[in-house]
């Protein structure tokens, strides 16, 4: 009788052949694979890794995946939701969701080429996998747009014109009013909103007068008046130089005929550079004027300086002589 020696009946464990234990270093693992970004999530990382062979090599590669999939559509969903708002944006949509679509094609022929190769399969899915997720990284910019060539003057007559042809074009105010509240001070506008609410102002000329006046009148103070004070400006000694650029801009005009109200003139000729003006000479003479608002000008302070219902109850101006 042959004695043989006990053995102990080895477990089936199933495993396939080259199999490791599932604590020591997965086969397929190798020194030259980049490390796991820095952004991911330690709880996908760790499910990963507790998982076998081609399992985790699968979960890996659906992780990426997906994240590649869910960066794609929330680009495109920004795209989508500029695009409701600003129709030029429509064409970036198109552009980022054939990119996506044409990143996914690349990756897949990719993979096809390199499995054809003899690159292992798990190899290649590794790959593909990475690269899509560098995909969701990169940021979506859409393309900088060819600078529009200027206009020339003709062109923008030849619009101009044919905006004047169109029936349905409703313009509101005047295109140039943006432009000249640049180049107004603020005690401009004050004096703008006293000629527009007070209605013409007086002035007054200092010239030379007596029997030589009659046959050369020599002027000694021009256009003073009363409209500084009245207006609350700031600066009464920039009032000339204020009303120069009102009429460099076509807001006012200055008119030689004077007001029907002579008490306007009286208090102004009482003013003290008025008499200082007038003892100057031997023989002064006052010869009366006034400053109107040009009908351009009432347009401009009832567009920008005053409501809509205040402008039915504004004094008359007259207008520029030719």
């Amino acid at each position: 009788m042959n004695d043989r020696p006990d053995r102990t009946p080895e477990r089936a464990t199933g495993a396939l052949p080259g199999a490791q234990d599932p604590q020591g270093p997965a086969p397929w693992r190798t020194d030259d694979e980049p490390p796991a970004r820095p952004g991911r999530q330690p709880v996908l990382r760790e499910a990963t890794e507790a998982l076998p062979g081609v399992a985790r090599i699968a979960a890996t590669a659906a992780a990426r995946s997906t994240a590649w999939s869910v960066g794609a559509g929330l680009r495109s969903g920004r795209l989508l939701v500029r695009a409701l708002t600003d129709p030029d944006t429509a064409g970036d949509l198109v552009q980022g969701v054939a990119h996506d679509v044409a990143e996914a094609s690349r990756t897949v022929s990719e993979v096809a080429r390199a499995v054809s190769a003899g690159v292992p399969v798990t190899r290649a899915l590794r790959d593909a996998s990475a690269s899509l997720a560098d995909v969701v990284l990169a940021d979506v910019t859409p393309q900088p747009r060819e600078p529009e060539r200027e206009r020339s003057l003709r062109e923008r007559g030849e619009d101009l014109l044919e905006r004047s042809r169109d029936v349905w074009d409703e313009e509101g105010v005047h295109p140039a009013y943006g432009r000249i509240l640049d180049e107004l001070a603020p005690d401009e506008a004050r004096i703008l909103l006293l000629l527009l609410r007070g209605g013409p102002q007086p002035s007054v000329d200092v010239r030379t007068g007596g029997p030589v006046g009659m046959v050369s009148s020599a002027l000694v103070a021009p256009g003073m008046s009363m409209i500084g004070a009245r207006a609350g400006c700031r600066h009464t000694d920039e009032v000339p130089a204020y009303l120069n650029n009102l009429f460099r801009l076509g807001l006012i005009w200055f008119s030689r005929e004077q007001l029907e109200d002579p008490m306007e003139y009286q208090v102004v000729e009482a003013q003290p550079d008025v008499l200082a003006a007038m003892h100057s000479v031997r023989f002064p003479k006052v010869v009366r004027r006034s400053i109107h608002l040009t009908p351009f000008g009432t347009g401009f302070c009832t567009a920008c300086l005053v409501d809509d219902s205040e402008a039915a109850s504004l004094p008359a101006h007259q207008i520029p002589e030719d």
